[in-house]
């Protein structure tokens, strides 16, 4: 075992430099170092709400608690290898220290014990430490050392050199595509199943981890800077790493609005700012839980997956979890009553069954919505001449042919036919995408953005009527626009 030595930073000068203990509860500590009460040397773990949420992991060591800042916490599997910010030796009494450090003062913020207890010290150099650690949360032999980096000795990093306490453990996965409902005309003739409202908005996969947040949408792309606000959830979860599902929507009247979701969903993280997400603020709303601290939920029932999710308690300014019901007429007559999409029967005894569009989930509108292809577009007429009258709408076949679905111009204004232009002006296509022909002078494109359009009824050849335009799905693959998913059935040549 190679002897301590002394880490940088050691002494207390630069904890009291930055501190104001007239106006800070922390302690100052004592000019001479303490002896310890209980034989061992201890170490604490404090989660740090300051202006970034992070863990401070401190050791005991020659007097004082070598420290170091964790942004996203000690690691609990041995693939997560996490920075470690060396700060600067606190007293021997932030061992046992909670509380809140006012604004202004330094590492302003709710400061609280998330773990402690004893360690031994296999190895402790000026740029390497090798302890175990004895903890109510932590246990397990870690490894701390300095980067090579040019940054005054700041940047550690941190790794857990034991397999995990618990052997079924798995580091937080990257990606979970989200499960798909099946549409219906009618509720499931069984029991068994939960009704819960079907949110018109943007899907959204949430995945948190030491307290920060990563929202994919349906086809997998980071829209975590497109909703800036949704970011808080993560302090609320701290330390618990879990995957979630939901909708991201926002309400006009109570209701939600997928027109007014339009000024968020295409837009990145650079033209987020603060006043638009005042005048179009989003809300998140959960309704499943697919990983949850270490372990995959997907296998479990839902009414499993929905208990856990409840036990979370997410309801925020941002964020809820709506309940759920276990009777379909209520729920019906409710969301009819009050103009809303529809209800989502999830059948309660089935698995989450990831990227699938599955019978588990079944789908009841109360008015028609659906996601289709852009193939083409005609020209207008009258105060539309010379620039889009309609766009030329089309869905895959089983066999993933391309079908003509019909066309929409209804409900499409100035701003939209403009942005749309220059959108499909670079996609032009010279011959038709589709897999028959239509009796009409298109202007065809290449098969790539998808529209969400409203429509009073979808024919049995797949054909919408009386469409009006709802916006753009930039969220979903044009490949994965079928008939099927729009409850259409096979068309015959």
């Amino acid at each position: 075992m190679t002897p301590p030595q002394d880490l940088p930073g050691k002494g207390l000068e630069a904890y009291r430099a930055k501190r104001d203990f007239a106006s800070s509860p922390e302690p100052a500590g004592a000019d001479a170092p303490r002896t310890p009460s209980r034989p061992g040397r201890h170490f604490v773990v404090q989660e740090h709400h300051a202006r970034s949420l992070h863990w401070d992991l401190r050791l005991e060591h020659d007097g004082t608690l070598a420290s170091w800042a964790i942004p996203k916490g000690v690691p609990m599997h041995p693939g997560e290898d996490r920075l470690a910010v060396r700060t600067e030796d606190h007293p021997l009494e932030y061992l046992e220290f909670e509380g809140d450090i006012p604004r202004g003062q330094y590492g302003a913020g709710r400061m609280s014990i998330w773990d402690t207890g004893t360690y031994e010290a296999e190895k402790w150099r000026d740029d390497e430490v090798i302890v175990v650690l004895e903890g109510r949360r932590v246990t397990g032999r870690y490894a701390i050392f300095r980067t090579a980096s040019a940054d005054s000795g700041r940047n550690w990093m941190i790794h857990r050199i034991d397999p995990p306490a618990d052997p079924t453990r798995e580091p937080i996965p990257d990606w979970i595509p989200p499960m798909l409902a099946t549409p219906a005309a009618s509720p499931p003739p069984d029991d068994g199943w939960a009704f819960e409202v079907k949110w018109d908005g943007i899907r959204a996969v949430t995945f948190v981890e030491g307290g920060r947040v990563h929202l994919r949408s349906r086809r997998g792309r980071d829209v975590t800077d497109t909703y800036p606000e949704l970011r808080e959830l993560g302090p609320v979860l701290g330390s618990l790493p879990v995957v979630l599902d939901g909708e991201v929507i926002t309400f006009v009247d109570g209701k939600p609005s997928f027109e007014r979701l339009q000024r968020r969903m295409n837009l990145d993280g650079r033209h987020t700012g603060p006043q638009l997400v005042h005048d179009v603020p989003v809300v998140l709303v959960l309704f499943d839980i697919l990983w949850l601290d270490g372990h995959d939920t997907t296998p479990l029932p839902f009414r499993e997956r929905r208990r856990l999710l409840e036990q979370l308690d997410l309801n925020g300014p941002a964020w809820q979890t709506p309940p759920n019901y276990e009777e379909a007429g209520p729920i019906l007559e409710a969301t009819r009553g009050q103009g809303l999409e529809g209800v989502v029967a999830k059948k309660l005894d089935s698995p989450y069954e990831p990227g699938v569009r599955s019978p588990n989930w079944v789908k009841l509108k109360h008015f028609e919505t659906g996601d289709f292809v852009v193939a083409g577009w005609v020209e207008g007429e009258g105060g539309r001449a010379g620039r889009i009258g309609a766009l030329v709408l089309a869905a895959h076949d089983s066999e993933g042919r391309l079908r003509y679905a019909g066309k929409v111009g209804s409900g499409l204004t100035d701003a939209e036919l403009a942005d749309l232009g220059r959108m499909l002006g670079p996609a032009a296509s010279p011959a038709s995408p589709l897999a028959e022909d239509v009796d009409s002078a298109v202007h065809w494109v290449e098969p790539h953005l998808v529209a969400s359009v409203c429509f009073a009824e979808l024919t049995r050849a797949g054909v919408v009527r009386a469409a009006s335009w709802r916006g753009l799905r930039p969220d979903v693959d044009a490949a994965n626009v079928t008939l099927a998913s729009l409850g259409a059935e096979r068309r015959n040549d």
